[in-house]
């Protein structure tokens, strides 16, 4: 048996003390303890990896058996009081991807921590090929894999070898994995691309998913899906006859507030739900960027931020819209709405009656929030929309007293949540929550409200039987 430096060290410096009777105890125990630990540690390597994940035991040392009367010489002879290095009690569980568990401290008083992070070893995580280096991919993407467990980019695509070279630099890419638009077939060739993130103009996310599953790669693509149905479906098409996953980026769906929101909503916490109000809009002012070309955009504010209204409500309630009734307005002689629509307003019935009302515009202060209204209460996400910032607010009565209250829980990246959903899907060879067939409905939807909006009247939708039809199993934590 081979004994901790650490318990060696301790019996040394006693070894010219007077020891009482306790610290003796003590000092025999975690000998004891130490022998009984090598001796399960060479069981477990002999049973294999099954019998170890049945318990985990408890290592370290309370801190009722630190010796805190050592002290340390300094350089300049000065001596400084100080204690026993030990680690403190901790489950290490072998699995990379189960939690180290430290000794608890607080109270049940206040909010429980979340578990300890448990980053994969960046061999096993997923390789990702970002396509497109804009504003979403570097202020909000290529930062995010900084907190991902099971994900890291490897590649980038762009058509500025400017760009890809100080990028590339700043995030460890190899040179040979940076690739021009003219060069993407070529991703390919390299092993280390497992997925591509596709971050491109509307109109390029048909091509650019077909071709990456040609490539044999599995695709993540930026919402709207597409710019029409048909060019939903033959990405759909493609995924599937080269057997790769496919999987649209609604982060919302992976965001903790929006999450907790749904969940109380299937759970009736205030009741039964009769309508939504949802609100996305914010400020445009370059009318020379894609966003405002029809062929690039597919739409103006709709398929760019009123689609959040829309997959949101949807997620919410589980089920599907029968009907929607839209209109759409742009200011006359404003050069950022010559092309695409500065305004959408619409409804959508829901089963059962719940109708949700949504409006997005290009032309006003940022505002992004939505109100569940349900029998007994409502329940207010401000920021719903938003990168970050989600403020959760509930409304009921209880006698006399009307109760307000401020929901606060645990904010994580939502990119890195996403990203790390589809790393997962990957890894375990599961169909993701957000799969193509969940854009395909949304662009579906979007069409109609179009089409609404364009006749000025209602459009009644296919009525879709079930709850969560278009989705994939829920993501793990």
């Amino acid at each position: 048996m081979s004994i901790p430096n650490d318990l060696l060290n301790t019996v040394l410096r006693h070894a010219s003390q007077e020891v009482s009777r306790k610290e003796f105890l003590s000092l025999a125990g975690r000998g004891l303890a130490a022998s009984v630990a090598v001796g399960a540690l060479a069981g477990c390597q002999d049973q294999g990896a099954a019998s170890t994940a049945a318990t985990t035991p408890t290592t370290g040392t309370p801190a009722s058996e630190v010796d805190a009367s050592t002290t340390f010489t300094a350089p300049g002879g000065q001596q400084v009081p100080s204690s026993e290095a030990v680690s403190p009690p901790a489950k290490v569980p072998a699995a990379p991807d189960k939690p180290i568990e430290l000794e608890a401290w607080k109270s049940d008083v206040d909010p429980k921590s979340p578990p300890t992070p448990t980053p994969l070893p960046p061999d096993q995580r997923v390789g990702y090929a970002l396509v497109g280096l804009g504003h979403l991919t570097l202020e909000e993407l290529l930062p995010a894999f900084g907190e991902c467990k099971k994900s890291k980019p490897v590649a980038l695509v762009s058509g500025s070898p400017e760009k890809l070279a100080k990028v590339a630099k700043q995030y460890g890419i190899k040179p040979a994995s940076c690739y021009s638009y003219a060069d993407y077939d070529k991703l390919k060739d390299n092993p280390e691309v497992q997925a591509i993130y596709i971050v491109l103009p509307n109109s390029m996310h048909a091509e650019y998913t077909i071709r990456g599953a040609q490539a044999g790669k599995h695709i993540l693509c930026e919402k709207p899906m597409a710019n029409s149905v048909a060019e939903c479906e033959a990405m759909i098409a493609a995924c599937n006859k080269a057997g790769k996953k496919l999987m649209i980026a609604y982060r919302i769906q992976y965001e903790p507030y929006n999450r907790l929101v749904r969940d109380m909503v299937r759970d009736e916490k205030f009741g039964k739900v009769k309508y939504l109000q949802a609100q996305n809009s914010q400020s445009s002012a370059n009318p020379d960027h894609w966003r405002h070309k029809k062929a690039l955009a597919g739409g103006g504010a709709l398929p760019d931020i009123g689609l959040y209204c829309l997959n949101t409500a949807r997620f919410l309630l589980g089920t599907e819209p029968t009907e929607v009734f839209g209109y759409s307005y742009s200011s006359p002689g404003n050069p950022l709405f010559k092309e695409v629509e500065e305004m959408m307003s619409w409804q959508m019935r829901f089963p059962g009656g719940v109708v949700v009302d949504s409006i997005t515009h290009y032309n006003t202060h940022d505002s992004r929030f939505y109100r569940v209204n349900a029998e007994r209460g409502w329940l207010h996400l401000n920021n719903g929309y938003a990168y970050r910032g989600q403020q959760l607010q509930t409304s009921h009565a209880e006698g006399s007293a009307r109760m307000e209250n401020h929901i606060t829980i645990g904010a994580k990246n939502q990119f890195a949540a996403e990203m790390d959903h589809f790393s997962a899907c990957i890894l375990e060879n599961k169909k993701p929550h957000t799969p193509g067939e969940e854009g395909l409905q949304d662009q579906r939807i979007m069409e109609a409200i179009y089409q609404s909006a364009r006749a000025g009247r209602p459009v009644k939708l296919p009525a879709v039987a079930g709850t969560d039809v278009f989705r994939g199993p829920e993501p793990t934590a």
